[in-house]
């Protein structure tokens, strides 16, 4: 791996850590549940997007979104505060629904467990 590749994962962990930490010391009553998940970086340092994901229905994750977007001026400060980079990175926060595709796509192999019950020795031979 490049040193460069090296670096972005180190930056990105790094807001990461720091996004989260801010995050969690919020104090909006619209701010579910919330994990900060990951960052992508831009590699101008110019923009980062912000993954996170809410414990809770489609209403509460619509209220933590709007509380992110109403705190992302405080959390950028607190990066600029905590963080040495050539930019200050510009914050896009995206809801993370890998956990929830996870669960979609465990819950439709348990349906065709239940469904199919042959397994693979179960296959009918051809021609027999």
């Amino acid at each position: 791996m490049s040193r460069d590749g090296s670096w972005m994962r180190r930056v990105n962990e790094t807001l990461r850590e720091v996004i989260a930490d801010e995050v969690s010391r919020l104090k909006d009553p619209g701010l579910g549940f919330v994990t900060v998940t990951g960052v992508d970086t831009s590699p101008d340092l110019r923009a980062a997007r912000v993954f996170y994901s809410v414990l809770g229905d489609a209403e509460q994750q619509d209220a933590t979104a709007a509380a992110l977007r109403r705190a992302k001026p405080r959390v950028r400060g607190a990066l600029g505060d905590r963080v040495r980079l050539k930019y200050l990175p510009d914050l896009v926060f995206e809801l993370d629904d890998s956990i929830d595709r996870g669960n979609r796509m465990e819950q439709l192999l348990r349906q065709l467990g239940e469904e199919g019950h042959d397994g693979p020795g179960d296959v009918p031979a051809e021609g027999g």
